[in-house]
Formats: structure tokens, C-alpha cells, sequence
């Protein structure tokens, strides 16, 4: 029997296919006749399995019709009938599609997971009760063994105020959500403040009005906002969806979030798609981590795509979500949406920041030929912080050596086979090739001859010798790499972490040492100084109230006057003035293009010819002997314009069956790099 609502073959006997190939120039919906013995099953939303070009490829079904001009091949097999693509997705991911020069199946592919029969049939076969008191039980949807189970960091303020009440419009901000207002906001996270409890606050104020969805840049935010939601004595059943749970884990959460078994999901970049119907509560958390980029195409950012989540009009039925994006700096991207008006900003006030932010030491005084890159100051520092509890130090790299240069003239050392970087392992180990992994026994300069080396980089295992060497007695705790802490004890120790992976300390940290500051204070790309300033601030938010924090750059950067004033939002206003200045993203929509010579010659010619007043078009640019790329920039009122073009070059591409690598980016994380 047909589902209710909808009309058998005999009515609508054609199924319009979303096929699943990567020609761009065949994007858009194919027709197929639906047998007999699927009339029922075959509905809107489901997986089907279509033969495209004489081989059965997997589509979904988007939509039955009468008739269809074509003469039709039936369907081979509905996979299942349970209608996997919403509408609400289906309208998203063609939002994505055009927003970011794609096409339909490539989104397609991250918002409807692989399906897992198993799962399927165990959640459908289950009540909506049982599995939703199953869901919030995080270690049976995920790989993890526990949550991140610390007490929040302890503040200055009155336990009897609320704790929104150290930002401007906090409790405002809650109230609104708790009365479904729709809210866009953007808030900066005071370094005192526990902001994953804060996080559970919102979902819960938003939770009585609609679901929620989460959105982290890796596992272990994921991890503790989660812990955060199964501590709050309100809180309801929420699924995690991480890249680390296995297939079955994942597709069972999809599936509870489709059914409305669960209504409230955290998880990383590709939860953004999570079939949650009518949330009340898009949120993002540490927008500017480049882990919210998708690296295959169409290359979406997540922040972006919750955004469009919230805007869309097809996504209303009872009311629009509130999108919120928290971190503990501000990007330039949402530093525009609030000078637009578009959102609110949220920031802790003033007077609070002076009674409890951490106590910056600039130290800028360590040359690159000492022999310790370590500053005086900082021994100073950590001897007498360790007596009170962990120190954390902050190094750009992982490894012992991962940069080496020629002894002689500067020359950066290269593999004699590949020419490949390379780096030293080890204290007595040979120079390795990161690319090619042979070991350079004998190297010898290609510019000048010489054999000797030096480090132009120390990375976090030759860091934690050389502070092992400095304090025998004290524990050396190393995260980076294969090797991450979460969380360690709150007892004396020196922990050295790369920026991302540095591990909470039970009670905060009572220094933190940013060693490599300067190095990556130089950092060249037209986001390098916004990276910086998240790195700094996510290590030095993890100190106690009034902590040192030792600095080693010069105190003459915007960036080191942000962090030593606890200012972010001054430097992301400042940082978005300038970029407007010079007509710089994101006040202007741009693109890359990187391919081979003769299509980046092609493709500009089609770019010049299509472009507007004030569009700039630079290149082609060598990136090596093969490849090319072609930067565009044009006014924000001549996006979808020039997204229009893009997909001409794309299309024109697959039809040739060009079989040269084609990446094109729209609005790229990394614009110029």
C-alpha cells in the first residue's frame, strides 16, 4: 500500500533520479521508470540503485512524475525504503551546490551517510522511547571509551549570579532563545569561563522550542561539549557523529535524528547536513579552526553552511533557528556579520577581563642562533609556577627537527631523490625526506656544497628534551601528533603540546609559555595573523585567573597587543577595515582555480571574457612545472555571477572528459595560498 499522502506507479509511474557521478555538466535530475514491484517504496528521499552509462551507480530519489519525454530505464533496486534525503536536507545541499560552484552529488555525498542495514533495521525496530533513552548514553554511538569528565573552571564571580552575566547580553541572549525568538549571534568566550557548560546552557534554553546541532572542528571539542550536555540535570538525549565512530555507530545516530528519535546532535563538520527537523539552535563552535573546511569538493565551510541553514525559506515551518558562533577569538567573517547588522556580538565585559584574564609576559628577546631558543624569563616563570601546579608549552611543530637548512648559506635542505624536505627524526638520527622517506646518510648542498646542516624549526619531542634536561625531576607530558591528551592532572608537570592539541588541566594551567610565538607571528598568508591570535588565545585560555603567560614575540604586532589587552574583537574589527581597504575577502567573494597550464590559460580567458566592473583576475600563477592558479575576486553583489561562470569552466572541463585535475574553491579558507 502506498504511504499516505502520496499516489502509486499507476499515477505517477517516472521517478526523477539524483545520480551519483562526477561530471559537472551532467548536474541535474534523471529520469527512470518505476517497476512494478518498488510503486510503494519508490518515494521521494529514498536510495535507489540506477544504471548510468551501462554501469548501476547508487542516486536518490528527488521527486515522482507522470510522464517524462524520454524513453526510460527502470530502476534496478531501491536500497531501502526509508527516505534518507529530507527536503529540508535536499534544499540545503543545493544551497551548497550553488553557494560554493558544486554539484548536488558531491554535497550529497557528506550530508546522507553510507548506509549500515544492521543499523537500520535495529533503530526502526526500536520505540522512539527506547532509543532515545539510549542516545544520550555517548559511549554507545562513539569509538571513546569516556568523556572528558573535569568540573568546569572555577570564576571570580558570585555563584549566586547567573553565569551569562559576565558578558554583554548574555542573559538577554539566553532569554531569547528561551521565548523562540530567533537570534544570530556571535559570541567571544570569556578565558575564565567554562564554555562548553555554556554551550549546554543554550541548547537546553533553545531545546524546549526544537532540536539543535553542534558543530565542533574535531573529536575532543566534540567530546567535552558533550560531556558538558550529559552533565546538565535537564538536558535531553542528543547523538554524537564524529569521523572517528565506526559505520554502524554513525548511520544508527542518523537515523534516530531522521526518525525524531533524537532531536539534539554534536558532532563534527559534516553534521552541519543532520536531518533534524525544525531546530531551534545552529551552533558553531571555534569558527576559525580550518577544520571546519571540507578539503574534497566543493570545499563548503561549515560555519557557512549553518548559516544558510538559517536563512533559507525553505527550512521554515514554525519558526527560523537562531545561529550562534562561539570561540574564544573572533573571525573577520563574523566580525562582518556583526558590523552588518547581521548578528549580535557577545563579549565578556570589560571589567570582568581586567579581574581575571591571564598576565601576559612579552619576552622577544631570543635570537634564532642561540643555542636554546628557550628565553631566561621563561625558566624564571615555569620554576615557580611548577610549585603550584602544570605548565603548558606551546610549539608551532611536532617532531625533533622538522626543519634543517644548510649550515653555510641558508640554503633550505632538500632530498637528492625527490626533492622533498627534510627533517631529523631523531638526536642521532640521519636527515629523513618527508616526501620519499629515504634517509640523506651523505647530504651535500645543491647551492653552495656543503655537508653540514642546521635547524631552521624545533619541534615538541627536541622542545621536551630540552626542558626535560632543564627540570630532571619534573614530569614531561607530550601531546602532538598520534599522541594527544585530553586531560591531565593538575599536579606539577610541564606539558608541550602543538597548537590544537593542547590537553585541559584539572584546575587550569598556572603558566603557559607561547614559545614559538614569534615564528608564527610571521606567518605570511592573508589569514596568518587571525590563526595566530586563535592559537595564543586557545593555549592561554587554559591558564588559571591572572596567570603568566609568557609571550616570545614583539610586542609591536596588532596581534600581541590583542592578546596582552584580552582584545580579539579590536583586532578582528581592525583586521576587517584593513581587508575592505584593499578589497581583500571576505568584503569581496573570491574564487581559486588551480589546474594545469592550458586549461588555467583557458579558463582565465573565459573569466575575462564573462567579468564585470571592479573583478580582478590574477594569473595564471606557477605553483610548480605542472599546475596553475588563477585568483578572482569580485564585489560581494557579483557572486552568483561569478559562480555562473565557474560552473561554465567546470562543465566545459568534463565535457572534453578532461582528465587533468580541475579544483576550483569559492570563498577558499586560505585565499592566495
Amino acid at each position: 500500500m502506498a504511504a499516505s499522502g502520496l499516489v502509486s506507479d499507476v499515477d505517477l509511474p517516472v521517478a526523477r533520479v539524483a545520480v551519483d557521478i562526477n561530471f559537472a555538466h551532467l548536474d541535474r535530475l534523471f529520469d527512470y521508470s518505476v517497476p512494478a514491484e518498488y510503486a510503494d517504496s519508490a518515494q521521494p528521499g529514498v536510495r535507489v540503485r540506477v544504471r548510468f552509462s551501462g554501469r548501476l551507480v547508487d542516486g536518490f530519489i528527488i521527486e515522482r512524475q507522470g510522464s517524462s519525454e524520454h524513453r526510460l530505464a527502470p530502476l534496478q533496486r531501491v536500497i531501502s525504503p526509508l527516505p534518507v534525503l529530507t527536503p529540508t536536507v535536499l534544499t540545503l545541499c543545493q544551497a551548497v551546490a550553488d553557494r560554493y560552484a558544486g554539484t548536488l552529488a558531491d554535497v550529497l555525498r557528506f550530508a546522507v551517510p553510507t548506509r549500515h542495514a544492521r543499523a537500520e533495521k535495529t533503530v526502526l525496530a526500536s520505540s522512539v522511547k527506547d532509543s532515545s533513552d539510549d542516545s544520550h548514553d555517548v559511549s554507545s554511538t562513539t569509538n571513546i571509551e569516556s568523556l572528558v569528565s573535569s568540573p568546569p573552571k572555577q570564576t571570580t564571580d558570585d555563584p549566586a549570579t547567573s553565569p551569562w552575566g559576565i558578558y554583554t547580553g548574555g542573559d538577554g541572549l539566553l532569554q531569547r532563545l528561551q521565548q523562540g525568538d530567533q537570534v544570530r549571534a556571535v559570541w567571544t568566550t570569556s578565558p575564565d569561563d567554562d564554555p562548553f557548560a555554556r554551550i549546554s546552557d543554550l541548547v537546553h534554553a533553545a531545546a524546549q522550542h526544537g532540536g539543535a546541532i553542534i558543530v565542533a572542528p574535531d573529536a575532543s571539542d566534540v567530546r567535552r561539549i558533550a560531556s558538558a550536555l550529559a552533565r546538565n540535570p535537564q538536558g535531553r538525549p542528543f547523538e554524537v557523529m564524529t569521523a572517528d565512530q565506526g559505520p554502524q555507530a554513525r548511520y544508527s545516530s542518523f537515523v534516530r535524528l531522521l526518525t525524531g528519535r533524537s532531536t539534539i546532535v554534536v558532532g563534527t563538520r559534516s553534521v552541519v547536513f543532520a536531518p533534524v527537523d525544525n531546530p531551534a539552535l545552529l551552533l558553531c563552535w571555534d569558527d576559525g579552526d580550518e577544520s571546519l573546511v571540507e578539503q574534497q569538493s566543493p570545499g563548503w565551510n561549515a560555519r557557512e553552511v549553518l548559516a544558510l541553514r538559517a536563512t533559507l525559506p525553505d527550512m521554515m515551518k514554525t519558526q527560523r533557528p537562531s545561529l550562534i558562533t562561539a570561540g574564544w577569538t573572533r573571525t573577520v567573517e563574523t566580525q562582518a556579520w556583526v558590523e552588518s547588522r547581521w548578528a549580535v556580538g557577545i563579549t565578556p565585559q570589560r571589567e570582568h577581563l581586567r579581574a581575571i584574564a591571564p598576565v601576559i609576559h612579552p619576552e622577544s628577546s631570543s635570537r634564532s642562533d642561540d643555542r636554546s631558543r628557550i628565553p631566561a624569563r621563561a625558566f624564571s616563570v615555569v620554576r615557580t609556577a611548577l610549585a603550584d601546579g602544570p605548565v603548558l608549552v606551546q610549539v608551532a611543530r611536532r617532531g625533533y627537527v622538522p626543519g634543517l637548512a644548510c649550515q653555510r648559506c641558508r640554503t633550505p635542505a632538500s632530498c637528492s631523490s625527490c626533492g622533498g624536505p627534510l627533517r631529523l627524526p631523531g638526536e642521532s638520527s640521519a636527515p629523513v625526506c618527508d616526501w620519499c622517506h629515504v634517509h640523506a646518510v651523505n647530504f651535500e648542498c645543491s647551492s653552495c656544497g656543503s655537508q653540514n646542516l642546521r635547524a631552521t624549526s624545533i619541534g615538541s619531542a627536541r622542545t621536551a628534551e630540552e626542558w626535560g634536561r632543564a627540570f630532571p625531576d619534573t614530569a614531561i607530558i607530550m601531546s602532538a601528533g598520534d599522541s594527544v591528551h585530553e586531560e591531565v592532572p593538575g599536579d606539577p608537570a610541564i606539558v608541550v603540546a602543538t597548537p590544537g592539541a593542547e590537553p585541559c588541566a584539572i584546575g587550569g594551567y598556572s603558566a603557559v609559555l607561547l614559545l614559538d610565538a614569534a615564528a608564527m607571528a610571521a606567518r605570511s598568508n592573508l589569514r596568518g595573523n587571525e590563526e595566530t591570535l586563535r592559537r595564543w588565545c586557545t593555549a592561554a585560555a587554559l591558564a588559571r585567573p591572572r596567570a603568566p603567560v609568557v609571550l616570545t614575540a614583539p610586542t609591536d604586532l596588532a596581534i600581541a597587543q590583542a592578546l596582552i589587552r584580552w582584545d580579539p574583537v579590536w583586532f578582528a574589527s581592525r583586521e576587517l577595515a584593513e581587508r575592505r581597504e584593499l578589497q581583500l575577502p571576505p568584503t569581496v567573494r573570491s574564487a581559486s582555480i588551480t589546474t594545469n597550464y592550458v586549461t588555467a590559460a583557458s579558463a582565465a580567458d573565459v573569466l575575462r571574457e564573462h567579468a564585470r566592473d571592479h573583478w580582478r583576475i590574477i594569473g595564471p600563477l606557477s605553483i610548480d612545472d605542472q599546475r596553475a592558479r588563477i585568483l578572482v575576486t569580485v564585489p560581494r553583489s557579483d557572486g552568483t555571477h561569478l559562480v555562473t561562470v565557474l560552473r561554465e569552466i567546470a562543465a566545459a572541463r568534463s565535457i572534453r572528459r578532461d582528465r587533468e585535475q580541475l579544483e576550483i574553491r569559492v570563498d577558499p579558507f586560505s585565499w592566495g595560498s
